[in-house]
């Protein structure tokens, strides 16, 4: 007996771009485009068409009860290929078979009515996966306790917020003992307690055996919930291995291209700074020198400033105030040397951050030049950036981002004090 619960052989998606005559994938496009013609001048548009291929020869097999993670950016194909697995869309090429019942959550309240009430939604969200209505009574009272809707469970789901809609779509999925789960990028949506609350739920769901497949952009989460990681850009498989080297290798490649590690201005005239210091150089980089790889909770790195003093004899030194991207201060430090008179020319200061300090997150840097420990003559707004990312491997369920804008590693001592009196 077969273990594989999804099995893609060299699926293909193609789109077609500005055609008069387009293939309808679903009833709603049909709907769409027939509208659209009544506004186009004697009913014809452009002739011409264009072709885009979401997905290219796609191949890959899910075993029962893994939980896998598929990644990538913004329009890679993921979703796409989300839309065939949950049969919404047919492909092109290729063939994608599924052993078992799928639910999917792949929009906030996929499947929900918005002129009926939660109750009722409940029953028609649970028929359109293919359950009976007595296995839908059996799991009522769980997903309104779940979902934290109890007070509004007859009223229009039109009237419900963004938070309580995707609650009571993701408890109605989740619940409904699908064999096979499909999530894609809907938990963003919630808060930080019914993140947590739901992840848990999928890792139950693989834990009694169910298959889940899981889109998010969010990396702890992936790194944390799944065991296999398929990665996809530009509607091609790149990687498909384990979650912490795979999502690794995608977030050096994503995040080295994001980030500006560096400034560098070579003319003195016309580099930031006045007549008493100009700049030169602003960079991070690991401590390491490895440029392929990225900056992770455990990376000790290098916060380096170069500058051109230009009174000799002064007493100069650099302060780094670090921000998050929320623009709370992390921390100060300072390069002071003491009372030491700096000959005109070009300095370098260097300030190492260990391993295990920063929380993850984007960060940047403020750079101050000190003259006599206590008076700023130039102030440096760095457009410097640089993440810091979480690929650690946490056993059990996941708990997300830790709160704080440190994280350093302490230690704990527990010891036994003798029984309870």
């Amino acid at each position: 007996m077969s273990n594989c619960a999804i099995s893609v052989e060299n699926i293909s998606k193609q789109y077609l771009i500005s055609s008069g005559k387009q293939r309808h994938d679903t009833f709603r496009d049909l709907l769409a485009d027939s509208l659209r013609s009544v506004f186009r001048r004697n009913g014809s548009g452009s002739s011409g068409s264009t072709s885009f291929w979401a997905l290219q020869d796609v191949s890959f097999k899910i075993d029962q009860g893994q939980i896998v993670g598929i990644i990538g950016h913004n329009g890679a194909g993921k979703s796409t290929l989300m839309k065939i697995l949950s049969r919404i869309t047919q492909p092109t090429l290729g063939r994608a078979e599924i052993d078992g019942r799928v639910g999917s959550l792949l929009e906030v309240g996929t499947g929900f009515h918005p002129e009926l009430s939660g109750r009722e939604n409940i029953f028609l969200n649970g028929a359109i996966i293919g359950m009976t209505k007595a296995e839908i009574h059996r799991h009522f009272d769980a997903i309104v306790d779940f979902a934290e809707v109890e007070k509004f469970i007859d009223m229009p789901v039109k009237r419900y917020s963004s938070g309580m809609y995707v609650r009571l779509a993701f408890a109605v999925a989740a619940y409904l003992e699908p064999e096979i789960l499909l999530v894609d990028e809907v938990l963003s949506v919630g808060d930080a307690a019914f993140q947590k609350k739901c992840l848990g739920k999928i890792e139950d769901a693989a834990k009694g055996g169910r298959t889940v497949v899981f889109i998010s952009h969010n990396m702890t989460a992936v790194n944390s919930l799944c065991e296999r990681v398929i990665w996809v850009d530009s509607g091609k498989v790149v990687e498909d291995g384990p979650a912490a080297e795979t999502v690794k290798k995608y977030l050096a490649k994503s995040v080295m291209s994001m980030d500006l590690c560096e400034e560098v201005w070579d003319d003195a005239c016309e580099a930031p700074g006045n007549d008493m210091v100009r700049l030169h150089r602003v960079r991070v980089r690991r401590q390491d020198g490895i440029l392929s790889d990225p900056l992770t909770m455990q990376t000790p790195f290098l916060a380096e400033v170069e500058c051109w003093n230009l009174a000799a004899g002064a007493h100069l030194h650099i302060t780094l105030h670090l921000y998050t991207a929320e623009g709370i201060v992390v921390l100060s430090t300072a390069s002071l040397v003491g009372d030491r008179s700096m000959p005109a020319g070009l300095f370098r200061c260097v300030c190492t951050f260990p391993g295990n300090l920063l929380n993850s997150g984007s960060h940047r840097f403020v750079v101050l030049v000190v003259k006599n420990t206590n008076s700023v003559i130039y102030r440096h707004e760095s457009r410097v950036s640089f993440d810091i990312i979480d690929v650690r491997e946490r056993p059990g369920a996941y708990y997300g981002k830790e709160p704080g804008v440190v994280q350093p590693v302490l230690k704990w001592t527990t010891e036994y004090l003798g029984n309870v009196p």
